[in-house]
């Protein structure tokens, strides 16, 4: 039996089935790997570190890149 983790993610609370990586939330969330920038608790969570499991309230925010002049 699996565990429930509530989040935020983009000031929305969630619940998902833990535990999950950062990787594994963005497909869950069906958004793409590249061309985003993912940050925890106002801080920059490097790409390197989306293997690692999310934790229990934590604040995420997702900024996808958005091509303009």
């Amino acid at each position: 039996m699996s565990e429930l983790i509530g989040i935020t993610v983009n000031g929305e609370e969630r619940e998902f089935d833990g535990p999950l990586t950062v990787t594994q939330l963005l497909e869950r969330l069906d958004l793409p790997q590249r061309g985003i920038a993912v940050a925890v608790d106002g801080a920059v969570f490097p790409r390197g570190r989306w293997s690692e499991s999310v934790g229990r309230g934590w604040e995420i925010d997702i900024l996808t890149a958005v091509q303009g002049g």
